[in-house]
């Protein structure tokens, strides 16, 4: 079986401090630039069935559903990840190129983020998936996973992104991770790191900081050079030595 590799695109100073504590990044959703990313309005909370809005009201009903899915919005902690090394955009969005790009072994990797203590259900993956249009499933109705398709769809304009979450709930006040972890940087094993990418303008004092780090973390990890194709607009890349 092939191995899986997804991919982590960081500036110089992330990179060095992933390698560094051997740490994966975590986000909370509220913190993303995209406004509809992970929204609570993905959901259509208009048809309240009429058995839930007895006795309380419609108005109600809608509330508190609304209510939950934003607490759920807040709760939610993601990293994301790509599933190429080679996107043009990426890079430019990540340290104007001057970055570095993590490959991530996640036979290992996944085994071990599944397994964080103080959370039940683990960290869940999901392949995020891109729409032009919102067609909002019905909150009260709808048979879909509507946890997973409101962490799982964006707007198509992120395409290129190729991305895949893996995502995990805890409270912002009082996360329920052990104190061994934080909510953002739980830790992973040096030897995870699987391959490491330089960006093309990067500079040579973090280029060498940053080779040192990784064979320090695994002395197998694949390191490469993007480069420019000289034919073509994109990236390539050569091993380095």
């Amino acid at each position: 079986m092939d191995r899986r590799i997804l991919y982590k695109y960081l500036d110089a100073e992330g990179g060095l401090k992933m390698l560094e504590n051997s740490t994966l990044k975590f986000n909370n959703a509220v913190s993303f630039n995209d406004p509809f990313d992970n929204h609570p309005s993905l959901m259509d909370y208009s048809n309240v069935p009429e058995a839930l809005s007895q006795g309380v009201g419609a108005d109600f009903i809608r509330r508190m559903y609304k209510g939950g899915c934003i607490l759920s919005h807040a709760n939610t902690w993601i990293c994301s990840l790509s599933k190429v090394y080679d996107e043009l955009l990426m890079w430019s969005y990540y340290g104007n190129h001057k970055g570095i790009c993590i490959g991530l072994d996640m036979d290992k990797t996944k085994v071990h983020l599944s397994k964080l203590r103080g959370m039940p259900e683990g960290c869940l993956e999901i392949e995020v998936q891109y729409k032009d249009i919102i067609k909002k499933p019905d909150i009260y109705r709808s048979n879909e996973d509507l946890a997973r398709y409101q962490i799982g769809t964006k707007a198509k304009a992120w395409k290129h992104e190729q991305e895949v979450r893996f995502y995990m709930y805890g409270n912002c006040e009082k996360p329920l991770f052990d104190l061994e972890y934080s909510p953002s940087f739980p830790h992973i094993g040096g030897e995870w790191f699987y391959s490491l990418y330089l960006g093309v303008r990067i500079d040579e004092a973090n280029k060498s900081k940053v080779i040192n780090i990784a064979k320090q973390r695994n002395l197998d990890i694949k390191i490469y050079q993007m480069i420019i194709d000289t034919d073509a607009f994109k990236l390539n890349s050569e091993i380095v030595e």
